[in-house]
């Protein structure tokens, strides 16, 4: 069974169709959409701040949600994809987003939409990542714009997929 948590009052609220794995969990100050996903051994706490997540979000295996007390908020748009085990932390992450396996976005970035983070790259705080573009590395820089074709052929592919797989635990 999924952890879901009140805290200080705030109750997790989500859409419907989400998939919520059974040992995820969602704590506090939680808004998220419609056809979101969160899987197995992710966290996302609004305990210390908000959390709110458009439609068609998925929040894959290990990765972590959250925020920075009375701070920094964390904002997720439409069509985003959080790899498995990354972290987004106080952050606005705009809509058609790929945040890469293990990478960590830090307080008040900004991720443009149509972008990706690649695997492993730590993106510091207050960083701004231009919209179309991919950035990666420790620290996290601009490595080229996105091709349109990565646009459809990644972003969209990876959040369609896992919109698939979240039937498929649902059946």
């Amino acid at each position: 069974m999924s952890f879901i948590i009140k805290v200080r009052g705030m109750e997790p609220v989500w859409g419907n169709r989400c998939y919520i794995a059974p040992n995820a969990t969602i704590a506090g100050d939680v808004i998220m959409g419609d056809d979101c996903s969160v899987w197995f051994n992710a966290v996302i706490r609004g305990d210390v701040n908000a959390i709110r997540m458009g439609n068609k979000v998925n929040i894959q295996d290990g990765a972590v949600i959250h925020c920075t007390y009375q701070k920094a908020s964390t904002h997720i748009g439409n069509n985003v994809s959080i790899g498995h085990n990354a972290i987004a932390h106080g952050c606005v992450i705009e809509d058609n987003v790929l945040l890469g396996m293990g990478s960590i976005v830090m307080d008040h970035v900004v991720v443009g939409s149509n972008s990706i983070i690649a695997a492993g790259a730590v993106v510091l705080e207050k960083t701004r990542i231009e919209p179309g573009s991919i950035y990666a590395g420790v620290p996290a820089r601009k490595v080229k714009d996105i091709p349109q074709e990565l646009i459809r052929g990644e972003i969209d592919r990876i959040a369609n997929n896992y919109t698939m797989y979240a039937d498929w635990f649902r059946e």
